[in-house]
């Protein structure tokens, strides 16, 4: 019989040998050099910067002004709520408080959600046919109560709109709805247009700089009243 007393058995546990052990080293160090020249390959790409939206062309009538049919006058640039109401809500609501609903007639506005996300919270948006001005927008503020802004057709020429959110935001009224103004301002300048695409392209931003607020939106002397002009 052979005596194994004294014998190591170091190095021959689950039948490994250094030649292995060498060679499943080498194969995990190739793997790590993988994984290093994958990550390299394929950057993260860049996070892209936030566009701000154009200010809203408002004009509003002043603290203690008398309010008649109209609070002040409002002339977006397409007739897109979801793109168009957040910047006037941006405006109105540190002024009048949370905007939190809205309705208009359906006449000249093709898509009325029932929701509008605006900057940190949601405008329900409704429509009625008979009870609003084709050309007015009502607000409910969640604060002070309903507010009513004539919409100026987002078509209309400088110089007519102008002279709508003169008139809509002027201190003692005009006294009349928002079509009527729109349509006594087209009877006294039948000559005026509207922009034609270069003049538009310009008065959007194209080229010249931002008319401060204490001017209309040509830079003529501004309406009495809170002017706010955006590009």
């Amino acid at each position: 019989m052979v005596s194994t007393e004294g014998i190591s058995h170091t190095g021959f546990h689950a039948g490994s040998s250094p030649a292995k052990d060498d060679s499943r080293a080498a194969a995990q160090g190739a793997r790590r050099r993988v994984r290093t020249m994958s990550a390299t390959l394929y950057p993260a790409p860049p996070h892209p910067e936030p566009v701000a939206a154009p200010a809203a062309r408002l004009a509003l009538k002043t603290d203690g002004a008398s309010r008649g049919l109209l609070d002040g006058a409002w002339w977006p640039r397409s007739r897109d709520l979801l793109s168009e109401l957040p910047a006037l809500t941006d405006v109105l609501d540190p002024l009048w408080g949370r905007i939190t609903r809205i309705a208009v007639n359906p006449e000249h506005w093709p898509v009325i959600p029932r929701k509008i996300p605006v900057s940190g919270h949601i405008v329900k948006a409704g429509w009625f046919t008979a009870e609003i001005d084709p050309h007015k927008l009502l607000l409910l503020s969640y604060n002070t109560g309903r507010f009513d802004l004539l919409v100026i057709p987002p078509g209309t020429g400088a110089e007519s709109a102008a002279r709508l959110m003169a008139a809509a935001s002027d201190h003692d009224g005009p006294p009349l709805t928002a079509s009527a103004l729109i349509a006594a301002d087209a009877a006294r300048h039948p000559s005026d247009r509207a922009l034609d695409p270069d003049e538009a392209w310009e008065y959007e931003g194209g080229a010249s700089a931002a008319p401060s607020a204490a001017t209309g939106p040509t830079g003529t002397p501004g309406p009495v009243g809170r002017l706010i002009t955006g590009r």
